[in-house]
């Protein structure tokens, strides 16, 4: 299996009110590391995987809607709790769709497995993966 990684990031600003989320049930932010692992079992005759540029840039589109928001105010993410986890879930399925419509030209068709990873810090991260 092959997998070509990509990486950004978005700060944000959420509540996660729930007695569980001990101080962080208040306002707070947060600047996530959000990595893009796309899995193919095979390269190219260019010895290609998919085009990391347009991989980079579905990521980069993808979470620039959410970056600087406060998630506590968008309409998507009304009556969510926005954890580390649900988050990854969110933008693996925004990035499956846009490798559905193409947006990773032909080397997308080759793609059969996505892996969402988001640092919260240098100590902890969660990630969503499933096949395609």
């Amino acid at each position: 299996m092959f997998a070509v990684e990509v990486r950004d990031h978005m700060m944000i600003a959420h509540s996660l009110p729930r007695e569980v989320f001990g101080p962080a049930q208040g306002m707070h932010g947060a600047t996530f590391v959000v990595d893009a692992a796309f899995f193919t079992e095979d390269i190219d005759d260019d010895g290609l995987a998919i085009d990391i540029g347009l991989a980079t840039q579905i990521l980069a589109e993808t979470l620039k809607p959410l970056n600087y928001q406060n998630f506590d105010t968008l309409e998507i993410f009304a009556g969510k709790v926005t954890t580390t986890e649900f988050l990854a879930l969110h933008i693996f399925k925004e990035i499956a769709a846009r490798i559905e419509a193409g947006a990773l030209g032909t080397g997308g068709q080759k793609v059969v497995r996505l892996k969402i990873q988001l640092h919260e810090s240098h100590v902890a991260r969660a990630w969503y993966e499933a096949d395609l």
